[in-house]
């Protein structure tokens, strides 16, 4: 296997999670996580349906197993094949009980239908990953380990993403489904990593790798004090029924000012690192990258605050949170294979 292909099928792979992450952002920024009730499926249907007439109960229809519908504002399930007749037969059916969410909203639904479309697809390619990383066997048994656990990362992502849907979208287990996405991003940058040094062999000091694990750490920390700001927003947009964005900041909690302020600490270690690399004269495009992240994230979050969350604004803000762990993670593994005096 050429390492040079293989490194496109991982790039592949990579820009396929990332856009599963904008998309889930998307998702919650559109109040559309329970635009499909169930899963896999959407309504039992493989192909959502496009309008309201099609969850209705209808006389002379054939139902399949698996299928709802929508009656008295409750979802009821078929039990089995059928035929219906001219008048509903409660026995045909069974109350959907895992929630109670049973509403219908053509957009809504389409795009929690293209975000697991987009999951779909990015399971498919990992299970090409795998196979090819399998050449490399004699070689080197690490790029199929990676892959394995690629694919059972993104097995373990797909039933969470069940969870979050049973779960009428609790906040916390979307949070978990926002950090297994980070565990699996990390995963292909290590596979990555190990196809890059083939070529390219370097190594950082001892202070440099401890001020990039510090700058690496600080990250995740301000991650994660995202992920409650985000809950509190999901919060007061369920509240504001997605109205209102200039009341989603009302009354926030304490953790959004240390989210905000942390920031700058972030920027001023990597700012460090990052004047480290220019004062040995060593050219390094990863810490640009990101330095560029941190830039365009206090940007999008003083969009969000100031200008009432504008389109697009919390899937980029998310999205390259997710490039900047990607960057920094992939920087960290760098320094175990340049030569340098940093």
């Amino acid at each position: 296997m050429n390492s040079k292909r293989f490194q496109q099928v991982i790039l592949l792979n990579l820009a396929l999670v990332f856009l599963v992450i904008a998309a889930g952002a998307f998702v919650r920024m559109t109040g559309s996580g329970m635009g499909c009730p169930d899963w896999p499926k959407c309504f039992g249907y493989l192909i959502p349906p496009t309008e309201r007439a099609q969850l209705m109960w209808m006389p002379n229809h054939a139902y399949q197993k698996g299928q709802v519908i929508i009656l008295e504002e409750s979802l009821y399930v078929v039990k089995q094949d059928f035929t219906s007749q001219q008048q509903y037969q409660a026995e045909n059916w069974e109350p959907y009980t895992k929630h109670d969410y049973a509403r219908f909203n053509v957009y809504h639904t389409w795009i929690e239908f293209i975000n697991r479309l987009l999951g779909a697809l990015a399971g498919l390619t990992t299970l090409i990953l795998l196979g090819l990383s399998a050449l490399f066997w004699k070689k080197s048994k690490q790029p199929f380990l990676l892959s394995l656990s690629i694919v059972l990362g993104m097995g373990f992502q797909a039933w969470l993403g069940k969870t979050v849907v049973d779960s009428n979208l609790l906040p916390a287990k979307i949070t978990l489904h926002m950090a297994m996405a980070l565990v699996i991003v990390a995963l292909l940058i290590g596979l990555w990593h190990w196809n890059k040094q083939q070529q390219v062999r370097i190594e950082f000091s001892r202070h440099f790798y401890g001020m990039t694990i510090l700058a690496l750490i600080l990250s995740l920390i301000q991650i994660g004090m995202g992920t409650q700001v985000r809950q509190y927003v999901d919060t007061q947009m369920h509240h504001w029924q997605l109205l209102h964005p200039e009341k989603w900041l009302a009354d926030t909690p304490l953790v959004f000012y240390v989210h905000r302020s942390f920031s700058l600490l972030v920027l001023g270690v990597n700012g460090y690192l990052g004047w480290q690399l220019k004062k040995f004269k060593i050219h390094n495009p990863t810490l640009y990258w990101i330095i560029g992240c941190i830039g365009f994230e206090i940007i999008s979050g003083i969009a969000m605050y100031y200008f009432d969350f504008p389109l697009a604004s919390q899937p980029l803000h998310l999205v390259i949170a997710a490039l900047l762990f990607a960057t920094q993670f992939y920087i960290l593994l760098q320094q175990r294979t340049i030569k340098s005096k940093i």
